[in-house]
């Protein structure tokens, strides 16, 4: 990753004032009640990376965490199927303006005018398979059940759309289960397969997986949900992979999310011509959790206009896990800023306003530096 500088726990003079109020945010974030046992955020401008952590990987080994341990990066994954996507776009294996109809025959009928656009972008009107009363109660009962990854749209298959395509912008996870499905059909290869060429292979991410099942690889951060009365609670390997897949189940590293965001942000992985594309912005559509300052929906990417500027990028969370990742226009400068437990508009909104608050603080101190 580049000269390294740790501040996080490195003590002495050599943190500069900026790193020594950051490295203070970030104790303050896992001081707070209900707030996680561990945060790693890692700046990185050219070849100097700095790293700030507080709190613990493991609340049973205390030992702190680092950027090569292996985490859920929960929605963010839907970056890399946009990644996949934009790069068939490019080799003419796909067109944006292609429909579930003409790629995906197979799928209701009421979806066939949906373009790969539009479920790029959120604005497809496709219905929420991970909110349906039939996943929600497989996933109750059995969080670790082994969906087939394929076959998720299949809980909302009988619904109409939510509204006609292209009309307004909704988060869904339906979407990019679809891009993914479009991929396989365009290419005939499996979706893992195309990450492994299109993604990773390019970017050199050698950490960075599509799991089914719920084991992490070691080590790995540990997530936690925080009970008032127990305290943190273990939830690291409490859910199967495979009921996200797509939408949510890869699991990474800081290390290889910084190697990935520059790479995706920065436009190594897709033409201008199709990047220009990607590039127009929805204002006021959230990512799920918001990101820092104002949010704008592209085709598989955000920007977020914080106090100091923009960056693009992508949020995600689920059982554990808080994420962000972001960049420049120009890919040099790149933020990852991971916690573990869980936020959301619905989860813990205010150690959530409290993240973004922090979060913005770290973006600033990227552009500025």
């Amino acid at each position: 990753m580049g000269a390294a500088v740790q501040p996080a726990q490195a003590g002495g003079d050599r943190n500069p004032p900026r790193g020594a109020a950051l490295q203070q945010e970030l104790r303050d974030l896992v001081e707070t009640p209900g707030g996680p046992p561990g945060v790693i955020a890692v700046l990185r401008d050219g070849d100097r990376t700095e790293v700030y952590r507080a709190g613990v990987a493991d609340v049973e080994s205390g030992r702190p965490p680092r950027a090569t341990d292996h985490m859920r990066i929960a929605s963010v994954a839907k970056a890399f199927s946009g990644a996949v996507a934009l790069r068939l776009v490019d080799r003419g294996r796909l067109r944006l303006d292609d429909t579930i109809g003409e790629v995906l025959p197979g799928q209701p009928t009421a979806w066939h005018g949906v373009t790969l656009r539009q479920l790029l972008n959120h604005t497809s009107g496709l219905p929420d398979y991970s909110a349906s009363p039939g996943f929600v109660e497989i996933i109750s009962a059995d969080p670790r059940h082994r969906f087939d990854s394929r076959r998720l749209l299949e809980f909302v298959a009988d619904e109409d759309l939510e509204f006609s395509p292209g009309l307004r912008y909704q988060y869904s996870n339906s979407d990019n289960i679809a891009v993914a499905l479009m991929a396989e059909a365009a290419t005939g290869r499996r979706y893992e397969d195309l990450l492994r060429e299109l993604v990773y292979a390019p970017l050199g991410l050698d950490a960075t997986s599509l799991p089914q099942g719920y084991r992490l690889p070691e080590p790995f951060l540990h997530g936690y949900q925080i009970d008032p009365q127990a305290g943190p609670v273990d939830v690291s390997e409490a859910v199967s992979a495979s009921g996200a897949w797509a939408a949510g189940g890869i699991v990474s590293t800081p290390k290889d999310l910084t190697a990935f965001i520059r790479g995706y942000a920065g436009g190594a992985l897709v033409s201008d011509r199709t990047r220009e594309q990607q590039f127009r912005f929805i204002p006021d559509a959230l990512s799920q959790p918001p990101g820092p300052g104002r949010t704008a929906a592209g085709l598989a990417i955000y920007r977020y206009t914080t106090r100091c500027g923009a960056v693009y990028g992508h949020t995600g969370n689920t059982a554990g896990y808080t994420q962000l990742v972001a960049a420049t226009e120009d890919g040099r400068r790149s933020l990852t800023f991971s916690i573990t437990t869980q936020t959301a508009l619905g989860v813990n909104p205010d150690l959530l306003a409290q993240v973004r608050d922090v979060q913005e603080d770290f973006v600033c101190a990227l552009l500025r530096s």
